[in-house]
């Protein structure tokens, strides 16, 4: 509601064209923006992922190398340890230093360490180390006996039973790897390889971005090797991040997480070597890892406000001339709205919805017109019948006193049959004209009968007996259709009575049976053959008419199988040259029903 209420105030007449053209142009900004962020998104994502696995291949790819470097110098440990001849035997003997015998000892080993360590540029040094003091050494830097008393020597006599790797203090330049000589179950000497620093700097150069720091710790956590990126000092928080052993899961060797370390953060991946047990992680600064994709962003920017600007001038141009017929068709509403029916048309001819509304709208105003030329004439019509009608009732009117006075003068001349013809026909008119109810009690009907037939018994010199037998007093107030009776009663007289040229007896038989009420008018007439009867049903051959009413028979038929329906209506009976029988059947219908139902 607040939503409605705030777009009517900023808009309270916003035209077709301006809602497809808000419509289009939020649909269009709803799908640019979706679809450049989802792309952003995706890129960032594959950034990252690629640079994880990059890295991650780079890290397994130098500890690989490393680890086939170490196994190589491992080999060589494993032959100094195990020549007797040489290393064993030299150890284990009794010449002193300054001696022939040790003199020749040490040229001896130092041919047999060269030849080891000969065409191997990545190693500056091989020693053989005996606990009784005695050293030999090919390569750089000089070594002697005081190297018993370091903790390097410990560290490897620990450690060394196959190999230990040791990066040396205030030796930056190298990384040891020593093995344990030991002859006869005891320790006698260490055989230790100086590995060249500069092989860990180049195998480890992995530098993703231009910020991003690798650093190599040993099984102790110490460092042995850091890009030349690091810090000089090191945060409390990026500490622990470096020098914290990998929780890895299960036999895994490698993880990779995004870590915000001092408020920045980081993609930090981390391996621990099979073969040394170092680790290897790497930091990458995200900022940077993801600085092509924000200009790729902005590019991206760029081009979907390019996008939806362009979109925009399509849409404000698609919804005008998609509302172009609109207007016409509009103006043309507006025409007719202030009553003018004879406007100039503007043709719209599209194949679409509005071509089809424009040709209903064309139909209905043509038909609009056919119906106020049809309501004009109409109207005249209807005042001349207001005026016909007009005049019809002051006739009725003018022969009602014109009757009246003839009866009036009946009585003052002492002529009562014409006084009884003129009042009998006073009651018929009132009933033909003066009742404008379409139905009348039986009472009634049978009171129009009696009039009819006090005109009537005047006409002729034979005279006519009328018999009416009614079961029940109560059917005499059931409703009946007006005018029923008498052209019944008529026809009697004219085909039944008439033509026998004898007194003639009319009997009317009122009685109900089954829910239904029934009429029936029986004359002592010469009857009428089954072709006669069907004829007298079925067409409207003249003198089947009643002469007064100008309704016959077969009208009262139709009249009341159309108010009623079947099986309701006239059925004749008659046999020639006795009598025949018209029996009208009819729904018992009391007066107090029939009111209640208009009423309903």
């Amino acid at each position: 509601m607040r939503f409605t209420a705030l777009r009517n105030k900023i808009s309270p007449k916003l035209g077709i064209q301006g809602k497809i053209f808000i419509a289009f142009g939020l649909l269009s900004l709803f799908s640019i923006v979706t679809i450049t962020s989802i792309i952003y998104l995706n890129m960032r994502e594959t950034i990252k992922h690629n640079a994880i696995t990059s890295v991650a291949d780079s890290i397994r790819q130098a500890d690989e190398s490393l680890n086939l470097m170490f196994e190589e110098i491992d080999r060589l440990n494993t032959v100094a340890v195990t020549n007797k001849n040489t290393v064993i035997d030299i150890l284990l003997s009794p010449s002193e230093e300054i001696s022939y015998e040790w003199f020749l000892e040490q040229k001896r080993i130092n041919e047999f360490l060269s030849g080891l360590i000969g065409y191997k540029p990545y190693i500056t040094r091989i020693a053989v180390i005996g606990l009784n003091g005695k050293v030999f050494f090919t390569g750089g830097p000089w070594v002697d006996r005081n190297f018993l008393q370091t903790q390097a020597m410990d560290y490897m006599l620990n450690n060394g039973e196959r190999h230990a790797y040791f990066k040396q203090e205030g030796s930056p330049d190298v990384i040891s790897v020593g093995r344990v000589i030991r002859y006869n179950r005891e320790s006698i000497g260490v055989v230790m390889v100086d590995l060249n620093y500069d092989f860990i700097r180049n195998t480890y150069g992995v530098k993703p971005t231009a910020d991003s720091v690798l650093y190599v710790l040993d099984e102790q956590m110490e460092l042995v090797y850091q890009s030349d990126s690091a810090p000089a000092s090191l945060s409390p928080q990026m500490t622990r991040t470096i020098y914290t052993a990998p929780q890895l899961a299960g036999s895994a060797v490698q993880e990779a997480a995004e870590q915000k370390i001092d408020g920045k953060s980081y993609i930090v991946v981390s391996r621990r070597s099979g073969h040394t047990g170092w680790i290897t992680r790497a930091l990458i600064p995200l900022d940077s890892l993801v600085s092509e994709s924000v200009k790729v962003r902005n590019l991206m920017v760029e081009v979907s406000v390019i996008v939806f600007v362009a979109v925009l001038l399509g849409a404000m141009q698609m919804s005008s001339r998609t509302t172009l017929q609109i207007r016409r068709l509009k103006t043309m509403m507006m025409r007719v709205k202030d009553g003018n029916l004879s406007f100039p048309r503007m043709e719209i001819n599209s194949k679409d919805e509005i071509g089809e509304l424009y040709t209903v709208f064309i139909s209905m105003i043509d038909d609009l017109k056919r119906l106020m030329q049809d309501i004009r004439i109409s109207e005249q019509a209807k005042r001349e019948a207001e005026l016909t009608a007009l005049q019809a009732q002051i006739r009725p009117h003018f022969l009602y006193n014109t009757l009246n006075t003839i009866k009036y003068l009946a009585n003052l001349n002492g002529v009562p049959n014409i006084e009884e013809v003129s009042g009998s026909l006073i009651e018929l008119m009132r009933g033909v004209l003066g009742n404008s109810s379409e139905f009348l009690t039986v009472r009634e009907e049978l009171d129009y009968v009696n009039c009819y037939m006090s005109i009537v018994k005047y006409k002729y010199m034979e005279p006519i007996t009328v018999q009416v037998q009614v079961e029940d007093d109560e059917l005499l107030e059931c409703r009946v259709l007006k005018l029923m009776l008498q052209p019944i009663v008529e026809n009697a007289i004219l085909h039944g009575v008439v033509p026998s040229a004898r007194g003639g007896l009319i009997l009317i038989r009122v009685y109900g049976e089954g829910g239904d009420l029934f009429i029936e008018i029986m004359d002592n007439g010469p009857g009428m053959s089954r072709e006669k009867m069907r004829l007298l049903l079925e067409s409207g051959r003249e003198g089947s008419a009643s002469r007064f009413s100008g309704i016959g028979v077969r009208n009262v038929h139709e009249r009341i199988c159309r108010m009623y329906g079947e099986p309701y209506g006239i059925t004749l009976f008659s046999e020639e040259g006795l009598y025949t029988k018209v029996v009208i059947r009819l729904p018992e219908i009391r007066t107090d029903e029939r009111s209640a139902e208009e009423a309903g």
